[in-house]
C-alpha cells in the first residue's frame, strides 16, 4: 500500500513532466486531452441510449485508477494504457454513430431539433393534448378500416440517433391527414416507422430493431419492430396490421391486441399526461 505522497507522485507521473511554466501548460493540455476522451465516450454512450455502459465505464476507470495509484507493483503507465484501450473499445462499439456525428457536425444537428421540439412541447403539449390524441385516433381508425399497415412510435426524445436518422426528419405538426398520407401503400415512407415526439411528427420512414423473442407467425416484421424498439428504449408504439387491420399497442415489450378507439385514447392520454409533466417535459 502506497503512502499519500507516493500516490500523488504516481498521479503526477501520468503526465509528462516539463520544468517551469512549460510544465504547467503541458499539464493543462494533457489533462484536457484526458477530459475530452472521457467526454466523447460518455456522450456517445448517452446519445445512443447505452446509459448502463456509462456506469460500467466509470467504475472500470475508478477501479483501474485505484489499483494503479495505490498498488505498489503497478505504475501510472499501466493506467494510461488501460484508459486508452477501454475508451477506444467503447468508441469502437459505436464507431458508425461516432463517424456520422462527426460528418454531420455543422450540417444538421439532431440534438438541436430535439431540443426545439422539447421547447415547443413545453408550451403547447398539455394545452393541446386532446387535439393530438383526436388526430392520431382518427388516422389510426381510418388506416385500420382500410387495412393499411402503420407503425407509430411515441417517443420521449430518448431514441438513439441512428433510428431517427434512418428515416426522414419532418418536425411537422400532427394531423390525421399527414399520418394517413405517410402510410398510404407505395408512398415513399410507408414501410418505415413514424416517430411522434410530443406535439410534432419528428420523423418518418425510420427503421427499428426487431425483437428476438418468439411470437406467432401472424406477427410480421411491423409487429416485431414495434415490440423491439420498446425493448431497447423507453417508448410506446401503435401498430396497425396490414393483413387484418387489427390495432395493437406496445409498452415495455408487452403487446395488447384488438385495441378499440377508447382503448387507444386511454393509451395516448397516458403518454401525454403521464410521460410528460405539467410543463410538457418528460418527468
Amino acid at each position: 500500500m502506497r503512502k499519500p505522497g507516493e500516490v500523488w507522485s504516481a498521479i503526477k507521473g501520468v503526465f509528462v513532466p516539463f520544468p517551469g511554466a512549460a510544465g504547467t501548460v503541458m499539464f493543462v493540455v494533457e489533462l484536457l486531452f484526458f477530459a475530452v476522451i472521457v467526454y466523447m465516450v460518455l456522450r456517445t454512450l448517452w446519445e445512443n441510449n447505452a446509459r448502463p455502459f456509462i456506469v460500467v465505464y466509470l467504475l472500470l476507470l475508478a477501479a483501474a485508477g485505484a489499483i494503479s495509484f495505490f498498488a505498489v507493483p503497478v505504475n501510472a503507465t499501466a493506467f494510461i494504457v488501460f484508459f486508452l484501450i477501454l475508451s477506444l473499445f467503447f468508441l469502437f462499439l459505436f464507431n458508425v454513430e461516432l463517424k456520422r456525428a462527426i460528418w454531420n457536425a455543422g450540417k444538421h444537428k439532431l440534438a438541436a431539433n430535439s431540443s426545439a421540439a422539447a421547447m415547443r412541447s413545453a408550451s403547447s403539449v398539455t394545452a393541446r393534448a386532446d387535439e393530438y390524441i383526436g388526430a392520431i385516433v382518427k388516422a389510426v381508425q381510418n388506416l385500420s378500416k382500410n387495412d393499411i399497415g402503420a407503425l407509430i412510435v411515441l417517443s420521449n426524445g430518448n431514441l438513439p440517433k441512428a433510428i431517427i436518422e434512418s428515416g426522414v426528419t419532418l418536425n411537422a405538426n400532427i394531423s390525421s391527414q399527414l399520418i394517413e398520407g405517410i402510410f398510404i401503400p407505395k408512398a415513399p415512407l410507408h414501410d418505415g416507422a413514424m416517430v411522434i415526439f410530443g406535439d410534432v411528427i419528428e420523423a418518418a420512414g425510420c427503421f427499428l430493431p426487431l425483437t428476438q423473442k418468439d411470437y406467432p407467425k401472424e406477427y410480421g416484421t411491423r409487429h416485431r419492430a414495434g415490440i423491439g424498439v420498446t425493448e431497447v428504449a423507453d417508448v410506446s408504439t401503435i401498430i396497425v396490421s396490414e393483413e387484418t387491420g387489427i390495432v395493437s399497442t406496445v409498452k415495455r415489450g408487452e403487446i395488447t391486441r384488438f385495441v378499440d378507439s377508447e382503448g387507444l385514447k386511454r393509451f395516448l392520454r397516458e403518454y401525454y399526461w403521464k410521460e410528460f409533466n405539467g410543463e410538457g417535459k418528460k418527468q
